[in-house]
């Protein structure tokens, strides 16, 4: 079984790597269809549309202008994900998806942080990175 430490992922907009990466998450559900007839005794369903939806938090870094910076709020873009690094054969998602948030926090005694969430449109794909 192989296990992988969670600073090897990586993120990128596109071929960009998103900087000061701190953690992220990725996150596939499926619908389901109800089947359910009166003389059944449990409960069936069917699959129905499937969706995908993350979210990203760095340290801000306004000089990311490929990274950071293209994540406005609105935006269209692909996403690709990298949990165990981006080495040729590793695995990772890609997928188009809507910038639909993105907040900067700030304390006296720590680094200003930013975090971007988006929703995928269409599939979210598996592949082996090149």
């Amino acid at each position: 079984m192989a296990t992988h430490k969670g600073s090897e992922g990586v993120v990128k907009v596109g071929a960009n790597t998103i900087a000061e990466l701190k953690s992220y998450s990725i996150e596939e559900t499926a619908n389901t269809i109800d089947t359910t007839t009166l003389s059944d005794s449990s409960e069936t369903h069917v699959t129905g549309l499937t969706k995908w939806s993350g979210s990203a938090d760095c340290f801000w870094d306004e000089t990311d202008t490929n990274g950071q910076v293209a994540l406005a709020i609105g935006e269209s873009v692909t996403m690709n994900f990298y949990p165990e690094g981006a080495t040729t054969g590793d695995r990772y998602a890609t997928g188009t998806a809507t910038v639909v948030g993105a907040n900067v926090t700030a304390e006296s005694d720590g680094i200003v942080e930013t975090s971007f969430s988006f929703t995928g449109n269409g599939d979210l794909t598996w592949g082996a990175a090149s």
